[in-house]
């Protein structure tokens, strides 16, 4: 267990520095096309870990339905709604909302297996967007420009946490790290198809980038998605995705640590107020608490 624990704490610190890493990018790059040429990279960069591993295969129909379910809602979505909130917001409001994502688990793999949060979750959750709210509402920021960027953030977190779900269910056949590698590179050409639409003539800004940029690209698509993603995946595989998504506490804090280091971006106290008020939605909104409560009641009194 402590074995998927430690890579679970590295999985966070990929994604919490790849967050700085996308905002660095995007000042050269539009959005989706830069998204597309990372998340292909990334793909082809698992098929070929998995294949030195010697564990590919082909999926079945039935496999398929969850590589697409996965692609559409942790590739597409996703990455699309977190790279256009970035170009909209900072990456301290991001690392923030993106702290929602235990709460989030934990409510909607509740909700939908038909188990249904108890009264102490409901007040996690309630808690963990009042820690939003503290930073996203309290900005001041007229809505079409920063609050629109964080709404595009939540909008991408709720997507990967749906797709967390669609993960643990293909999980039972198909290997995690497989289905990564089939999700990344579907969900790039679909990205590929948006961006021709949206940002048509984009994919010659790559001629123009600076060297520095294809170093930052490198690493956030080879070791924060490629690694990064094959790793949560086969841990949401093992432990399931509600436990899983505990450590994306350290997402948020390692982004907020990155925002602060990369990208010279102020935390504030309200930031830090919205962290703690997060950090306390989650112990309560994933059941944390209630179990720690529950083994100390059950443990026998010393006599």
């Amino acid at each position: 267990m402590w074995k998927l624990y430690t890579l679970l704490t590295i999985t966070m610190l990929l994604w919490g520095a790849n967050l700085p890493m996308l905002k660095y990018m995007l000042t050269f790059m539009h959005p989706v096309t830069m998204t597309a040429l990372r998340v292909l990279t990334a793909g082809i960069t698992v098929f070929i870990i998995l294949g030195a591993l010697k564990i590919l295969r082909l999926p079945t129909k039935k496999e398929w339905t969850y590589i697409i379910g996965g692609a559409a809602l942790n590739v597409v979505l996703h990455h699309y709604f977190l790279n256009m909130g970035l170009f909209r917001t900072t990456g301290t409001n991001a690392s923030l909302i993106l702290g929602t994502g235990p709460v989030l688990t934990a409510i909607c793999t509740a909700l939908i297996l038909r188990n249904y949060p108890t009264r102490i979750q409901w007040i996690g959750a309630a808690v963990g967007f009042i820690g939003i709210g503290s930073v996203v509402l309290a900005g001041g920021d007229s809505f079409t420009g920063l609050k629109l960027g964080d709404a595009f953030i939540f909008f991408a977190i709720l997507a990967q946490v749906l797709s967390f779900l669609v993960i643990a269910k293909a999980a039972r056949t198909l290997d995690p790290r497989v289905l990564t590698a089939y999700m990344l590179t579907v969900g790039s050409l679909l990205l590929f198809v948006i961006s021709f639409i949206q940002e048509p003539g984009e994919l010659v800004k790559f001629t123009t980038v600076p060297p520095s940029f294809w170093v930052v690209f490198a690493a956030s698509a080879i070791f924060a998605t490629a690694v990064g993603h094959m790793l949560y995946n086969y841990s949401v595989g093992q432990i399931g995705p509600a436990k899983a998504a505990i450590f994306m506490n350290l997402n948020t804090l390692f982004s907020l640590v990155g925002s602060a280091l990369f990208l010279g971006e102020i935390i504030t106290g309200r930031h830090l107020i919205g962290f703690v008020l997060i950090i306390i939605g989650v112990v309560l909104g994933s059941g944390a608490a209630e179990d720690l409560w529950k083994k100390r009641k059950s443990k026998p009194e010393p006599s």
